[in-house]
């Protein structure tokens, strides 16, 4: 009676393994139907003017107005708590004072949906590190009041 063994070779690290393929199934064989070609693929462009746009003009008067805030020091009002800054995380701003540095709520001359449009800078003071920890946060202007030469 004989015999028969097979040996095993360990897996090669040549560039000539097998590849698999797997397919997905079609779009029929799921129940979606046809996939429109894409010439049959079409697109509505329609423009629309109406006042909700602003003009320019308006745009360069809500910056013209913004402008003397730009610097200015302010205080936080309102409890917000901000997780970004990694020296102190979960941290609360509220009684804070910083710097206003940038109204982002203009872009290159546009105007943006910015939620929190005005940009202030920080710094705190933590054990440990020689100089204080510098960090922005964006916020509303219900939620600081300015402070000093006013």
């Amino acid at each position: 009676m004989a015999t028969t063994t097979a040996a095993v070779a360990p897996p090669s690290t040549s560039t000539s393994s097998v590849l698999l393929v797997r397919r997905l199934p079609s779009a029929a064989a799921l129940g979606l139907g046809p996939l429109p070609r894409r010439s049959c693929l079409r697109t509505a462009r329609q423009v629309t003017l109406t006042s909700d746009v602003p003009s320019s003009v308006d745009v360069a008067e809500e910056e013209a107005a913004v402008a003397p805030k730009i610097g200015k020091r302010v205080r936080v009002t309102a409890p917000i708590r901000v997780y970004h800054v990694m020296k102190a995380p979960d941290l609360d701003v509220q009684g804070m004072e910083g710097v206003l540095k940038q109204y982002v709520a203009v872009w290159k001359g546009k105007r943006i949906t910015a939620n929190f449009p005005f940009k202030v800078e920080f710094h705190l003071d933590v054990e440990g590190q020689p100089k204080p920890v510098r960090f922005f946060a964006h916020l509303r202007e219900d939620e600081f009041e300015f402070i000093g030469d006013e």
